[in-house]
């Protein structure tokens, strides 16, 4: 996948500035590579947080609901159907 690149400019201090260097050096690659590729991780990570962020919301929300039935109840008629069927490994 071919990323249509707009230049931008940013502040660094000499630490970061030195790290960069040193990273594109080792890695043999260009100091804006490691730039993007810090950027694509963080970002990345930030979607995690987002999800986990909205599972922990969702977690619970059927919790008092009386029309839905026991997973154990429909696990077992599964299992009665599978064998039934003759599909279960057991």
């Amino acid at each position: 996948m071919e990323r249509i690149m707009i230049r931008t400019q940013i502040y660094l201090t000499k630490k970061e500035k030195e790290a960069i260097e040193r990273l594109s050096d080792e890695r043999g690659t260009t100091q804006s590579n490691i730039i993007r590729e810090a950027i694509d991780e963080y970002v990345a990570e930030l979607t995690v947080e987002e999800k986990k962020k909205k599972i922990k919301a969702a977690a619970g929300m059927w919790k008092d609901k009386k029309d839905i039935p026991d997973i154990r109840e429909l696990r077992e008629g599964w299992s009665k159907r599978m064998k039934r069927l003759g599909l279960d490994d057991h």
